[in-house]
């Protein structure tokens, strides 16, 4: 139960860094109307109303690869013992 909730809030808040930083962009382009309800002795009745519309626009993410020259630092191991006698012969 709690990897659901935190999955649900990780999707919120994707959701969120999406609209502030304009890679998801949604905007209303019908408006809501709420149905005609009507009571008689039969019960309530509804009729019409419309859920509003979204144009959704996202951005894109390009991937692509290129070759580079990167340098890699070496790594020098040496074993307690062997840290012991170089420090011994250093003085």
């Amino acid at each position: 139960m709690r990897a659901i909730i935190l999955i649900l809030i990780v999707i919120v808040v994707v959701i969120i860094i999406a609209l502030a930083t304009g890679f998801l962009n949604v905007n209303r382009t019908r408006e809501a109307q709420l149905p005609q309800v009507s009571a008689s002795h039969n019960g309530l009745t509804a009729k019409g109303g419309q859920p509003p519309a979204f144009d959704v626009e996202t951005g894109t993410v390009k991937v692509g690869s290129k070759q580079s020259t990167v340098t890699v630092p070496t790594v020098e191991v040496q074993k307690p013992g062997q840290t012991q006698a170089a420090t011994n012969n250093a003085m």
